[in-house]
């Protein structure tokens, strides 16, 4: 089965592109999330934190 999948995929023109594309889609989205993570503030972090302990 793999063999006519892999048969199907080299006749599809261009399509080489795609796992190139997936790859950079793929690494610029955890590249972007770890910039957001190291980037937040810590204050706002203690304030999460304490948000389930608060009674009101």
């Amino acid at each position: 089965m793999f063999e006519q999948i892999k048969h199907n995929m080299e006749t599809i023109s261009g399509v080489e592109i795609y796992p190139i594309l997936s790859l950079l889609i793929f690494f610029s989205f955890f590249v972007g999330l770890a910039f957001w993570v190291f980037s937040y503030k810590k204050e706002k972090i203690d304030e999460l934190s304490q948000m389930p302990l608060n009674d009101n």
